[in-house]
């Protein structure tokens, strides 16, 4: 079966950042038949729950964004938090959507779940090939597990699961909770906040020299939707730009978004995290995806949606 438009679509974590640009495309693209559950409505990390809601909606098709997500400081606190939660989220969804004989599921992995030093660009076939970075492990286990899960029950029972891993994502709806943050909406907010009280400098965690790759999350949906449109295969696919920058050099393109004129200050006592992590987009620019959003455009657009938070569309079935 392939993707009509009256199709019934479940968008797992459809608030999200993720979820709700998945939600926002597949509109602009004319679906009419999109079901949704907030973490209130349907806990995902209940399998009863989940089965039950699976047997009623008994959806065709599953976009699987929800995740419990953050930044290094959250990753390395809450380690239990991110293995558990990941785990039964990826677990119960996979496994209901066999039960339930769903026609394609989408599982979205993350560029951490590479090892810490691979060689760079990251290749898909890089994955399990050494240790992780230790920060955010737990988090990378969890991810892998989803992308085992998917590949196991295509062997075992025929499904059409497929796996996707986004580098570094931004865009509307993101986290600017300091605690919990990536590091482009943290440094989106604490540069802000340092105009908005003319602090004459701004402290960023590390020395600045890591480099990191970043993609706009309605281009992620936009490599979503044509992955479910056109990928049918077991290999999981790396979605980003082919394109990094030094986290200085980001920061110095934010404080000039903002309009920003103290200075930066880097904390070299504080984790770098992973040295490098690029992206080898060259599978899906063979099929014929590439993203669209320059990060100077994207980062714009962001800042404006941080200044004016949006309202996501709540109205799914």
């Amino acid at each position: 079966m392939t993707l009509q438009k009256n199709s019934k679509i479940y968008i797992a974590g459809h608030r999200g950042m993720v979820g709700s640009a998945i939600l926002r495309k597949l509109e602009r693209e004319g679906y009419t038949n999109l079901i949704g559950r907030t973490s209130q409505e349907l806990d995902l990390r209940d399998q009863a729950a989940v089965s039950r809601f699976f047997q009623t909606e008994k959806p065709e098709f599953v976009f699987l964004a929800a995740a419990k997500v953050g930044g290094i400081l959250a990753n390395n606190t809450q380690r239990g938090e991110f293995i558990y939660d990941n785990l039964m989220i990826a677990s119960n969804i996979i496994h209901a959507a066999w039960q339930q004989d769903v026609q394609k599921l989408l599982f979205l992995g993350s560029s951490c779940i590479y090892p810490k030093l691979a060689p760079q660009p990251l290749q898909e076939e890089f994955l399990l090939s050494g240790p992780l970075e230790e920060t955010n492990q737990p988090y990378a286990i969890a991810k892998i597990a989803g992308i085992e899960l998917c590949n196991a029950y295509r062997a075992q029972y025929g499904c059409n699961f497929i796996s996707a891993m986004p580098t570094n994502l931004y865009g509307p709806n993101d986290n600017y909770d300091l605690n919990t943050s990536h590091v482009l909406p943290a440094l989106i907010r604490k540069i802000h906040e340092a105009k908005h009280r003319q602090a004459p400098a701004v402290e960023i965690w590390g020395t600045g020299t890591p480099r990191r790759e970043f993609l706009h999350v309605d281009d992620l949906a936009d490599a979503c939707y044509f992955l479910m449109r056109h990928y049918n295969q077991p290999d999981l696919i790396n979605i980003g730009t082919g394109v990094d920058l030094t986290i200085r050099e980001l920061a110095e393109l934010i404080q000039q978004t903002i309009g920003y004129q103290g200075q930066l200050q880097f904390d070299a006592f504080k984790p770098d995290g992973t040295p490098r992590k690029l992206l080898d987009v060259s599978r899906l620019a063979d099929l014929g995806w590439q993203a669209s959003i320059a990060l100077s455009d994207g980062i714009a657009s962001t800042y404006d949606s941080f200044l004016q938070p949006q309202v996501v569309s709540s109205g799914l079935g």
